[in-house]
């Protein structure tokens, strides 16, 4: 099936497949990404065509760039997810200093549960935090009803957790001990 880029739908349903397969199951195109995350662009729009879904470049140079989450990267001819995988990369990200508050959005349902025991990564490489709670509450609301729990940052740097920030803007921390959380 070939999808039209011009179509939100299309590029919608492009970029949760660019996802799926960057971020957690590049085999289920029979493909493989390189330890930082990256595949060749020719290789992975094959791939796509052979398990039934035709991207063409402008489609996929499209979807990068209108990307709300900007969560892909595209260098000359490959491209790699920016965070979220749940397979074993090494993004190259440095510890970074962070703001002193962030940011994140889960559902009402689960927040008691976070509060009682902290933020934790599951099968992801991290947690994500946000710099503001608007970016909070809309990915909260992916979940059910929207929470915000702000993260004390600074209190979490200054006791020697590391932060990273991806090439999106999407801050990273491996956890969130519950005494670092409140809610809003």
């Amino acid at each position: 099936m070939t999808i039209e880029v011009m179509n939100p739908h299309g590029m919608k349903r492009i970029s949760k497949k660019l996802s799926y397969v960057l971020r957690h199951d590049p085999a289920s195109i029979g493909v493989t990404v390189d330890a930082a995350g990256w595949i060749d662009i020719d290789t992975l729009l094959a791939a796509l065509t052979r398990h039934g879904t035709t991207v063409s470049r402008q489609q996929l140079d499209a979807v990068v760039a209108t990307n709300d989450k900007q969560r892909f990267t595209i260098d000359a001819e490959r491209i790699r997810a920016n965070q979220g995988h749940s397979i074993t990369v090494d993004l190259g990200l440095k510890a970074r200093v962070p703001p002193a508050r962030l940011f994140h959005g889960t559902a009402t349902t689960r927040l008691a549960s976070i509060l009682d025991t902290g933020l934790r990564r599951g099968t992801r490489h991290h947690v994500h935090l946000s710099t503001d709670t608007a970016t909070a509450a809309k990915v909260g609301s992916r979940h059910g009803i929207p929470a915000v729990l702000t993260i004390d940052a600074a209190g979490m740097h200054d006791h020697g957790h590391e932060f990273f920030v991806s090439a999106n803007g999407v801050w990273l921390v491996d956890s969130v001990p519950a005494t670092y959380l409140t809610a809003q």
